[in-house]
């Protein structure tokens, strides 16, 4: 931290690497909203036997299914075709009917009738969607859940990629795992788009997901690493805008390329500009430091002040010796604390009724917020009107969001700014019930308000939870926590699929929970202005009132004090939820 004091904290050499690693970020929010049109499902009915000449669809008629498609709505009955030889057959979406001893070309009989499935053969109205996986390979009615399996094989992936590459990068750096990552999220992205079959389609983008997912993780980390205390609040939240500039971009490519194998390249191609340069970005002061690499440190640090312009370099060594006394101890008491969290386990989360009921209602906070994320996020092109357009704003509304966070966690606190954008998330999104169908545009702006209401949410909860807990079990609540907010990224796809049930329904089932957990959320301590707790007892006091007594204004000296903690304090907390981001 001595060293970003002295280069300040995100000047010329820091801005390049930051926005170098950043824009690559846009290309993961990409990925994980690709499906939504990856896994598009047109309007569709069995495909007759012979060739069509004649159709009727209640009181509309045409000689091909594209005069009708606009007309036809799933589930609501059959199309009536004529053939060639004569034929009437009556086109469901699953099933097809032949009538027997029909003589005239009438909508409604009452004769009888031979009914086949449909033998893997299909009419799709291309109009909106020329070619998805669904079309190619037919993933429609006893196949369906196949591609509604496809979005959480993608989050498991997600998963499993933050597990391995965050190990990784403690391992071998930074840098190395984000040229990997980045190199294979290219080339597995390419891959995609040649896939022969369901099942190649679902390996491939599950190994998309790791190498999305750990750059993600990676570049968390780099970027709280490489920027001073006063700005890395903002500078993490601006990763989280670019994966929402991502999502736009899904949006815009998609309204714009119809056909899925050229939409996956295209989209792909965001990566190639990271992957021309990312070779040149260094590795970490923070992690040669520790690693004890001080001679590369030293030249990264003469790097920074050359393109800084800054004539005086400072020494590693300058600071290695100054701290020299202290280090063994510091050293010491590490390895104390660290062979104390080896005995701790996820139940001492739960070690006394309010520790039990503020995991409780963390684990609910990061679950409900990636659900909602990512519900709203997939859902939006189910809400009626331009689903291009509605998936643009559903990233578009982000934006706003994170600076709102940003200026609100450090001037009102963290709790007052969680639990109102939990309930302002929740209000909006369960009034979409009463919403009449006639005025969409209105269902449209609730469920935005709620994406962008339960946005700031996720992107608070990480530091948030780091400052509630002690450091012997903080990484394991932050570890638990993000645990959860995986499981509701998974779950999200399936709770997208009850539009089938009702449009709304994934909204108001967002809504209850976000305002319930909501509430739930106003019992958690403020923790603005303290300082990182180091044991369980310093946590549990949080919000209590003997541990407000001990918040007393004292001279000058004892700001300062103050003030040199909470930097500790940003410190810490960064470093540790960030590599548990997505």
């Amino acid at each position: 931290q001595r060293i970003f004091f002295f280069f300040f904290f995100l000047h010329r050499f820091q801005a390049c690497v930051y926005f170098a690693v950043v824009f690559q970020a846009i290309s993961c929010g990409i990925h994980y909203l690709a499906s939504v049109f990856l896994t598009a499902t047109p309007k569709f009915v069995c495909r007759a036997p012979e060739n069509i000449t004649s159709v009727l669809y209640g009181n509309y008629s045409g000689t091909t299914m594209d005069d009708i498609w606009e007309y036809w709505s799933a589930g609501q009955s059959y199309v009536l075709v004529g053939t060639e030889s004569g034929s009437q057959w009556e086109l469901s979406q699953c099933s097809l009917a032949r009538r027997i001893s029909s003589i005239n070309f009438d909508y409604e009989f009452s004769g009888n009738k031979t009914v086949y499935s449909c033998s893997d053969s299909y009419i799709y109205d291309y109009s909106e969607v020329q070619q998805s996986i669904v079309t190619d390979w037919n993933l429609v009615c006893e196949k369906e859940w196949l591609a509604k399996l496809s979005q959480p094989t993608f989050m498991f992936g997600v998963l499993t990629g933050a597990l391995i590459f965050g190990d990784l990068a403690d391992r071998v750096g930074r840098r190395p795992i984000m040229m990997l990552t980045s190199l294979s999220q290219f080339g597995f992205g390419i891959a995609v788009a040649f896939t022969y079959n369901y099942y190649s389609f679902v390996i491939v983008r599950f190994l998309l997901a790791m190498v999305t997912s750990g750059y993600l993780v990676v570049v968390f980390v780099y970027v709280t690493e490489f920027t001073g205390i006063k700005v890395r609040t903002w500078t993490s939240m601006h990763v989280h805008a670019a994966f929402a500039v991502g999502i736009m971009v899904v949006a815009l490519v998609g309204y714009l390329v119809r056909i899925w194998r050229m939409y996956q390249i295209i989209l792909t191609l965001s990566t190639l500009p990271f992957i021309f340069i990312c070779w040149k970005l260094p590795e970490t002061p923070f992690y040669l430091l520790a690693k004890g690499r001080y001679q590369e440190a030293q030249v990264l640090i003469d790097t920074i002040a050359r393109v800084n312009g800054i004539t005086t370099s400072c020494k590693v060594s300058d600071f290695i010796e100054s701290n020299g006394d202290n280090m063994i101890d510091r050293d010491a008491t590490k390895h104390q604390e660290d062979m104390e969290q080896k005995k701790l386990s996820i139940l001492d989360l739960f070690r006394t009724r309010k520790l039990a009921g503020r995991s409780i209602t963390l684990w609910l906070v990061w679950f409900t917020s990636s659900l909602g994320y990512y519900v709203i996020s997939l859902g939006s092109v189910n809400l009626g009107g331009n689903q291009y357009l509605n998936l643009f704003i559903a990233g578009a509304v982000e934006l706003p969001s994170y600076i709102i966070a940003c200026i609100a966690m450090d001037r009102i606190g963290r709790r007052n700014t969680l639990a109102p954008s939990l309930l302002l998330s929740g209000i909006a999104c369960a009034l979409v019930i009463l919403v009449p169908k006639n005025i969409g545009l209105v269902a449209i702006i609730l469920s935005m308000t709620g994406k962008f209401a339960i946005a700031i949410a996720f992107g608070l909860i990480y530091l948030y939870t780091c400052e509630l807990y002690p450091t012997i079990v903080r990484t394991l609540a932050v570890g638990s926590g993000s645990m959860m907010c995986r499981v509701g990224s998974i779950v999200a796809p399936f709770c997208v699929y009850l539009t089938s049930i009702w449009t709304h329904l994934p909204q108001v089932i967002i809504g209850v929970l976000a305002f319930l957990i909501g509430l739930l959320t106003l019992m958690l301590p403020e923790t603005l202005g303290q300082p990182l707790t180091t044991t369980m007892e310093e946590a549990e006091a949080l919000g209590s009132k003997q541990n407000k007594d001990k918040e007393v204004i004292g001279p000058a000296e004892e700001n300062i004090e103050i003030n040199s903690q909470n930097r500790e304090k940003d410190l810490e907390s960064a470093r540790i939820c960030n590599s548990y981001r997505f």
